[in-house]
């Protein structure tokens, strides 16, 4: 395959002159993160400590993190961890991080948020123990002795997280606000929020009515759970109640998105990764949000149902349900979105477009995940986000629809959309473009692209954002 350069300024619009759709965002969490200790480009545990250090000094001097009245210690969080990157690919230790933070609480959330590590301040005040299961994936890892190591899975890290103080109202507002203006400023006009918090929606619909919106359209998509019949009080033309989301499977770098092959170095215990769903609940929430739509202001057009399925196991599980529950999307009255499909078995490839399915991908991740592909899974990486096939049995490449109407998403087409998952991963749809187009990070050797051939053009690229 021959390079393919990023510099056709038709191709490549710049931000200002950019109108793109953002299909995989969590905008509150993307406010937050703004804020926080970035470690997106540590390179070791010894520099993930260092800066930690300087952190707390700069909290015990008082220089940060100002405590009002009734409020507790402030926390130090950390995000965007790729401990397989680093130089010893290992998380902090508990001793480590008590040394470094002392009594201040501290946590380190992995870049896929589905692990983090935490010191003793923060695991007490988190309830946590070594060996704890929290249900229904959650782990407190203990070491030979039956202590804590610091390392908490998935259920685990999220009841850590959750542990710190909540922000006011007013912080979430901000938060949520400069989450948005920074899409903005990437040439972001219409944003999809996948596992959408109950309180954002009001949230959003302030800030529409005070003209503060910095984007035209917010498509939120809350836990399958709560996805509601009921059109809600702050939906209008611009924000709305778009469908629902569920997980099917985890990630790669935990080794627990689920496989249809083992994994080179799998997770003890699961040398496929792990299914978060039964196949039963998969239809159990096709019909949900199909039902729930029927009922719904018919304004509000058919419902989505996004389902999180990184691994080709967990991809082929979604679209056996489809298939199972109906033949083709458009009969059931839903449009049904698979989310991540980093990797997708040949077999699966034309069953999108015959089933109508939406392939929602974040190409981008390709850049971050490349320890992990060559480590657990070098014998499937010719299956990872093969874009050229999609497209070329039948996906079109970005939404038919208008920009931001929901009413006129078709569940009968199948579509290509592409995303970053921030705060996953940095928004920049430029990587998204180097990823789907050269296959690789920039600067490396076009001998380091992986699964060359799935290439595909920078125009079409560019369409999927739209």
């Amino acid at each position: 395959m021959n390079t393919i350069r990023l510099s056709n300024a038709a191709a490549n619009p710049a931000p200002g002159h950019r109108r793109l759709r953002e299909s995989h965002a969590h905008i509150a969490s993307h406010g937050e993160s703004l804020s926080m200790l970035s470690l997106r480009d540590c390179t070791s545990v010894e520099d993930c400590l260092q800066r930690l250090t300087l952190l707390a000094t700069i909290h015990r001097s008082g220089m940060v993190g100002s405590q009002g009245a009734g409020r507790s210690m402030p926390w130090v969080r950390a995000i965007g961890a790729r401990v397989e990157s680093w130089r010893e690919p290992r998380w902090p230790t508990l001793a480590e991080l008590d040394d470094a933070m002392g009594d201040i609480p501290c946590l380190i959330m992995s870049f896929d948020h589905h692990a983090s590590c935490g010191g003793s301040a923060a695991l007490r005040a988190a309830g946590l123990h070594a060996g704890q299961s929290i249900p229904p994936n959650g782990v407190v890892c203990a070491d030979s002795q039956g202590r804590a190591t610091g390392l908490l899975l998935e259920q685990a890290a999220y009841v850590a997280w959750a542990a710190a103080p909540e922000p006011t109202l007013m912080e979430r507002t901000l938060q949520v606000l400069a989450a948005l203006k920074d899409l903005a400023s990437l040439g972001f006009v219409h944003v999809h929020d996948l596992n959408s918090q109950p309180w954002l929606g009001p949230i959003l619909q302030q800030l529409e009515a005070s003209g503060s919106l910095p984007v035209e359209s917010v498509w939120l998509y809350p836990p399958i759970d709560e996805f509601s019949a009921l059109r809600q009080p702050w939906e209008s033309d611009r924000v709305r109640l778009a469908g629902a989301k569920l997980f099917a499977d985890g990630t790669l770098n935990s080794r627990t998105a689920l496989m249809l092959s083992d994994y080179k170095d799998p997770l003890p215990g699961h040398p496929r990764g792990k299914a978060m769903v039964t196949t039963a609940q998969i239809d159990a929430a096709l019909r949900h949000v199909s039902e729930a739509s029927s009922l719904r202001d018919p304004t509000a057009a058919r419902g989505h149902l996004a389902v999180h399925a990184i691994g080709d196991g967990a991809v082929r599980m979604v679209l056996d349900a489809i298939e199972r529950v109906s033949p083709r999307p458009d009969e059931l009255g839903i449009t049904a979105r698979i989310e991540h499909c980093e990797l997708i078995d040949e077999a699966d490839i034309p069953r999108f477009a015959s089933l109508g399915v939406v392939c929602s991908v974040q190409p981008c991740h390709l850049l971050c995940d490349v320890e992990a592909l060559n480590r657990y899974l070098p014998h499937r990486l010719d299956r990872v986000l093969p874009l050229r096939e999609l497209i070329e049995s039948g996906c079109h490449a970005g939404m038919l629809a208008p920009l931001g109407r929901i009413e006129r998403v078709r569940g009968d087409a199948a579509e290509v959309w592409f995303g970053s998952d921030v705060p996953i991963v940095r928004p920049n749809p430029d990587d998204s473009i180097q990823a789907a187009v050269n296959r690789r990070r920039f600067g490396v050797p076009e001998s380091e692209s992986i699964a060359p051939m799935q290439y595909i053009s920078e125009q079409t690229a560019w369409q999927c954002f739209q």
